[in-house]
């Protein structure tokens, strides 16, 4: 029987993959239907969430938020041909940049002109994780190699919470948790075997 804590073994788990984005990004581009699947799962629920109230009132008689935000998130996966991944969070850039867009384009056609302040393109977080920034400072190939040697289920709790962005909440819900604080925990510890894997320069040892 395959150790579902083995590094490598795949756990039952609320992700389709836990494979890295940028991963599945590749994978995608190659016609791979089930890295599509697993990148809308991965990033539609933050992109939802991050998109509400950002569509005028005046444009949601014939269109809500959820179905612009769904509608904007195909046409940017079926155009994955034409983005390049740079760094771990560089797949929500590009989302949310897909969903502006689609604002613009909703908000022309009511012949309005749309204001300033109402398409922020940066998203503010409560919980601001410092390993975004430490993933956005290393070489790619050491946080992926990092994120190879952690246990399935500390792999996609990493996965879901940074790459994802899934609030502590959401996790809690899709993962099983009895609550958010037990959550927030095994969160905190997965991020925490995570950095002690990824060595700050290239001289450090674990």
């Amino acid at each position: 029987m395959t150790d579902p804590d083995a590094p490598g073994a795949k756990s039952p788990g609320s992700l389709l993959s836990d494979e890295p984005t940028v991963e599945l990004i590749f994978k995608a581009r190659k016609g791979d239907k089930l890295a599509c699947e697993a990148l809308l799962q991965r990033c539609l629920p933050s992109l939802k969430r991050w998109a509400h109230g950002r569509l005028p009132a005046a444009a949601r008689g014939s269109l809500d938020t959820g179905d612009l935000v769904q509608e904007a998130a195909f046409s940017a996966i079926r155009k994955l041909d034409t983005f390049e991944p740079r760094h771990v969070g560089a797949m929500q850039a590009y989302l949310r940049r897909s969903v502006i867009n689609r604002i613009r384009d909703e908000i022309r056609k009511l012949g309005t002109r749309p204001v300033a302040q109402a398409l922020p393109e940066e998203l503010s977080s409560a919980e601001a994780s410092p390993l975004e920034h430490v993933i956005q400072q290393e070489a790619y190939e050491r946080y992926r190699a990092a994120l190879q040697e952690l246990r399935p289920r500390d792999r996609e709790l990493v996965v879901a919470r940074i790459e994802a962005q899934w609030t502590v909440n959401e996790v809690a819900e899709k993962f099983g948790f009895h609550s958010s604080d037990a959550a927030r925990v095994a969160i905190a510890r997965a991020v925490e075997r995570l950095m002690a894997r990824i060595p700050r320069d290239e001289g450090s040892t674990r």
